[in-house]
């Protein structure tokens, strides 16, 4: 039987990074491992081709080819993924969807002829099974979570590899914490399932062996969601890397505790992490307790953030704007936080009110439910009616995004991070590789772009001289920063030029005002 798995397309976001990816001449940030993984759960005896729309076109003969069509997806993908089933079923392929959508959208609205909901490891057998037989049912549910033991090496066969900036891991899945607007924990649960060490490093030497020596991206909802596990996954990372000589640049995503614990972040450190995403979500500690996000209260936040920076890992912060608990001040504490916290990337989104979550099915008691959502926290659409009135939550989100992303603010972060992480005594803690090919020819772009056609080109090359003159142990993590700032600054521009043009339209339809001359 021939399979075609197929990724749906992620729309342009501040989370797509397709500006700044251009630089270094890739397509997307990081591979469908998913779809890689459900690959090699396939039987043996099948064919299989992998059609990440994202990097690739997805063509007629792609389909002629194909007997049976998987795709897997996130809601953010919702439209693209169903316009694909679509253009399947148009065709008379069989269709299955699974992965995190099949989750959070009803079965019937996903269109296609089959929906996996849940994990695959312990249905893909009866699954294939029925496809073959062609007594496949509508829905399959997935009895129970699995040990992530189950979890076989991605089929990296089915990739074009050079086409992603990450290359992509997942060492656990599930996180101890209880947030009311996560949906991650009713996917995956609140007991951290792992994988084990030798899983990981098997995975490592898979990369290793494709000549892979970029970044690695540890997809895990909680890194640290079981400490001792990861104390013992980090050790072995460092012994790994110090016996092949890879510095491999690691980056996962974690909770705000990780600052409890010296031990760990030095193994962290050790181990080449490089970077960290904490869901921060607010200054205002009310807002913290009122979505049961308790790991980030009783602490400083800002003390938190920089103790990590120390350690040499950038924090990458997730906020979130539209909690009942806001004020109008929030805005102004927003901004004055995260230009405080030196974290450059810094992605703010409006609260989303994700189907299957704790905030769901209050808002949808509440009466305040709009409906189901499309998974973009960075689009204005609100998909819940919040308390503070809609327009001024959505005009304070754009005034934020406007003032963060400015040039100057931005590089002020980044200078405040870069500052946080010079080697002390004189001697550097951790080596960085940042003189390759692909960095170079980043670097050349950036120049071009950001120093000689830039719209903020003074404020380039004033922030370029304090690098070259305090921070040349870290100009590889300054240029990046430069170049991602570049992408967050041009989705900033358009959003602008996106609420002009909708105003100046709506002024149109309206007419001119009664106290203005018609021209």
């Amino acid at each position: 039987m021939n399979a075609l798995l197929i990724y749906p397309q992620f729309p342009d976001t501040y989370w797509s990074f397709k500006h700044a990816l251009k630089f270094v001449g890739k397509r997307a940030a990081q591979p469908p491992l998913g779809l890689m993984t459900v690959a090699a759960l396939l039987p043996g005896s099948w064919k299989k081709r992998l059609v990440d729309t994202n990097v690739e076109r997805l063509t007629e003969r792609d389909l002629a080819w194909a007997d049976v069509v998987l795709l897997s997806g996130m809601h953010i993908q919702r439209e693209p993924l169903v316009a694909i089933v679509e253009r399947c079923r148009a065709r008379g392929l069989r269709t299955v969807v699974g992965g995190p959508i099949a989750s959070s959208v009803p079965a019937a609205e996903l269109k296609a002829d089959h929906v996996v909901i849940g994990e695959a490891e312990g249905l893909i057998g009866e699954l294939a099974h029925d496809l073959e037989l062609g007594t496949a049912k509508p829905v399959y549910q997935a009895a129970e979570r699995p040990e992530m033991e189950t979890s076989p090496l991605p089929d990296l066969s089915l990739i074009k590899m050079r086409r992603y900036s990450t290359m992509t891991v997942q060492y656990s899945r599930g996180c101890p914490f209880n947030c009311e607007f996560c949906d991650i924990i009713e996917i995956y649960g609140r007991r951290p399932r792992t994988k084990a060490v030798a899983q990981v490093l098997a995975e490592l030497d898979q990369l290793r062996a494709a000549g892979w020596r970029e970044a690695v991206f540890i997809v895990d909802d909680n890194f640290i969601g079981n400490k001792a596990r990861a104390k013992e996954l980090c050790a072995a990372l460092a012994e790994w890397r110090n016996q092949y000589k890879i510095n491999f640049d690691f980056t996962t995503e974690a909770s705000l505790n990780l600052a409890d614990d010296p031990e760990l972040m030095q193994l962290m450190k050790d181990a080449g992490f490089s970077s960290v995403f904490l869901g921060i979500e607010t200054p205002d500690e009310s807002g913290l307790i009122a979505s049961n996000k308790l790991q980030n209260t009783r602490r400083s936040l800002l003390d938190s953030v920089a103790l990590i920076q120390s350690y040499g890992m950038q924090v990458m912060g997730g906020f979130i704007l539209g909690f009942d608990t806001d004020g109008d001040d929030i805005f102004d504490r927003m901004v004055e936080f995260i230009q405080k916290s030196g974290i450059p990337i810094a992605m703010v989104g409006l609260l989303q009110a994700m189907p299957g979550t704790q905030l769901f099915r209050r808002l949808r008691r509440e009466g305040r439910i709009l409906d189901a959502g499309h998974g973009d926290n960075t689009s204005d659409n609100l998909n819940f009616l919040p308390h503070m009135d809609a327009q001024r939550l959505v005009e304070g989100y754009r005034s934020v995004l406007k003032r963060i992303y400015s040039c100057e603010a931005y590089y002020e972060r980044v200078k405040l991070y870069l500052s946080r992480t010079q080697p002390r005594n004189g001697k550097r803690k951790w080596k960085q590789q940042w003189l390759t090919a692909g960095n170079a020819r980043a670097f050349v772009t950036s120049i071009v772009r950001q120093g000689v056609f830039g719209r903020q080109r003074w404020s380039y090359w004033k922030f370029l001289l304090t690098v070259a003159t305090r921070y040349r142990h870290c100009v590889g993590t300054a240029m990046t920063l430069a170049v991602m700032g570049y992408h967050f600054q041009v989705m900033t521009r358009r959003l602008s030029e996106a609420v002009e043009l909708a105003t100046a339209s709506d002024g149109a339809k309206n007419g001119p005002a009664q106290d203005e001359p018609a021209l």
